[in-house]
């Protein structure tokens, strides 16, 4: 067990941010959780013991706030990154700039770094999102050589926003679109499971300057993953392909709110642009099982707490979650 070691962690009141700071805290570890608004990151406190999370106000953007929140740390964690980017909240500004800001000052601190970037990260991708989370990765190694690199897969756990979503769209909507007729492939990764390879890689000084794709145990197609959900939640809904470009048009209104209002758009035309490569754990890559970790399957973990979206909920008898389960 780690002992009187410091963290400073970027991110950390994100999804898999607070799954990170438990397992540090697990560990030993004394964290400085960076937030952009730590009044309503309370939840992450009680992961550790009195005084071991400390709550900070920072902004990554700013270079004398990140150099102030690395100050004194023994390893310095950014997890940050948006699936829309606009305004101060740019993907350059977040997946490049400010990752070249924090490799900078962590450098400098004398801090082991780890930066967490994403499975597909590609200069030449025509996803921004995919492309600036490569040139973040450039940026880190040019700052600071031997930061390790983590690229998860689609994550999953209670708070994600992939089966969640979905699951809540089923409820009201009358079919689920297949984007791109629901071919693209996808290797979920449980973000405990993303979180626990943090941890581990962050400790092993032989992890330095590596860099780790993590995707679960297996792959699906999109469609195989919608077709799970509805079975999950009891659903019986239509899935209907979508070619790509009808997805972009929609896509673009979609988007469109969030220009001007602070509001999450259900699909970016970015996104669409991300479903038509595989999102897969590269051949020769390394992975879950170089740091220690066996990753736990969809079906172990996404029906924990996929229920809440099931029409009798927890109220579902034991007879019929037995039929769930046979798939009659």
């Amino acid at each position: 067990m780690q002992t009187n070691m410091l963290a400073t962690v970027f991110g950390a009141s994100g999804f898999l941010g607070r799954h990170t700071v438990r397992a540090l805290a697990k560990t030993g570890w004394r964290i400085k959780a960076v937030c952009r608004r730590p009044n309503l990151a309370n939840y992450l406190t009680p992961a550790g013991s009195v005084g071991q999370i400390e709550l900070v106000r920072g902004n990554i953007h700013d270079d004398e706030a990140v150099a102030k929140a690395v100050e004194g740390a023994d390893a310095v964690l950014n997890l940050t990154g948006v699936l829309f980017g606009h305004g101060e909240q740019s993907f350059e500004h977040v997946h490049v700039e400010a990752a070249r800001r924090i490799a900078k000052a962590a450098k400098s601190a004398g801090a082991a770094l780890l930066h967490v970037s994403a499975i597909g990260a590609d200069i030449e991708s025509d996803s921004s999102y995919a492309a600036s989370k490569a040139r973040g990765e450039r940026a880190v190694r040019e700052e600071h050589p031997d930061a390790v690199i983590v690229r998860p897969s689609v994550m999953f756990g209670p708070e994600d926003k992939f089966f969640n979503k979905f699951a809540a769209m089923a409820r009201y909507l009358p079919f689920l679109p297949l984007i791109g007729a629901g071919h693209t492939r996808l290797q979920p990764a449980y973000v405990a499971d993303v979180a626990g390879a943090v941890q581990l890689a962050l400790a092993d000084s032989a992890a330095a300057g590596k860099t780790y794709e993590l995707g679960g145990p297996s792959i699906y197609t999109f469609k195989e993953l919608m077709e799970f959900i509805l079975h999950e939640t009891g659903r019986h809904k239509l899935l209907v392909p979508v070619p790509f470009f009808a997805a972009s048009v929609k896509a673009f209104f979609l988007q469109m709110p969030a220009m001007i209002l602070p509001v999450t758009p259900l699909l970016t035309m970015d996104q669409v642009r991300l479903l038509r490569r595989d999102n897969v754990v590269s051949k020769g890559a390394l992975t879950f099982n170089d740091v220690g970790i066996t990753p736990h399957t969809v079906e172990a973990v996404v029906p924990g707490y996929l229920w809440r979206f099931h029409p009798k909920g927890q109220f579902r008898s034991m007879t019929e979650r037995a039929a769930d389960q046979r798939g009659t």
